[in-house]
């Protein structure tokens, strides 16, 4: 765990910080979350990570247990399937408006988006893969013009983080082809072709969705099973 130097805003801090933590798996589900360690641990007071916890349950990260306190959420493979359904209509709508409204920009600036997420796939670190795939989906919606759309994505950009992280932590890449995707839809912006883009936009969330919500569910299943496993032969003593 990372120690935390005080700046402004130490609770937000904190909270990226154990938000870090989840999606890097070194708090994995049903992990208790105690709030004089964690203070310890980042060398802040109680104050902090108490308002950090607060905000991470407020967005099912974390979660009340029995008996427990706090721990670490799990992920809800139903409620990614949404949220991915959900995204894939507005970043069709934000690669429309970024074709329409940002060409220029988006020749000026994509391009070193695209060698940086190619980049991070190559080093197989999952920490700059996740970065580079969300500040290239962050850059569309600010070509869009439309804040809404990034204001109304934002909030829900921790659960993706988590989604990869749980994916990329065993699998090691993001395929490259993901990013093949991005290119096409980023020439496609330059070009200023808003009725091509759109559908492609789409179609690539889709595609993204299917992967890691099969690898997802996958790496649930076969946890569930060793769960099954232990517990058979703990009956078997």
């Amino acid at each position: 765990m990372r120690i935390i130097t005080p700046q402004s805003s130490l609770v937000e801090q904190v909270y990226e910080a154990i938000l870090s933590e989840i999606t890097e798996g070194k708090l994995p589900p049903n992990s208790r979350l105690i709030q004089d360690e964690l203070a310890e641990v980042y060398g802040v007071s109680r104050q902090p990570v108490q308002q950090a916890l607060l905000l991470l349950r407020n967005h099912g990260l974390v979660r009340d247990a029995p008996r427990r306190g706090l721990v670490v959420s799990p992920l809800d493979v139903d409620f990614i399937r949404d949220l991915y359904e959900v995204r894939a209509v507005l970043e069709g709508l934000s690669c429309r408006k970024a074709a329409e409204l940002g060409s220029e920009r988006a020749r000026l600036e994509g391009p070193a988006l695209i060698a940086t997420g190619r980049e991070a796939v190559e080093t197989a670190n999952v920490v700059k893969q996740i970065a580079a795939d969300r500040a290239f989906h962050c850059f569309l919606y600010e070509l869009s013009g439309n804040p809404l759309i990034g204001g109304t994505t934002n909030p829900y950009w921790h659960y993706l983080r988590r989604v990869m992280g749980e994916v990329l932590r065993d699998d090691e890449k993001i395929p490259g082809s993901i990013w093949d995707e991005h290119e096409a839809i980023l020439d496609a912006i330059i070009a200023g072709e808003a009725d091509k883009v759109e559908p492609m936009a789409r179609l690539h969330i889709s595609r993204a969705a299917k992967i890691f919500v099969s690898r997802l569910q996958a790496h649930q299943e076969t946890a569930m099973a060793d769960q099954r496993s232990r517990s058979l032969k703990r009956a078997e003593r």
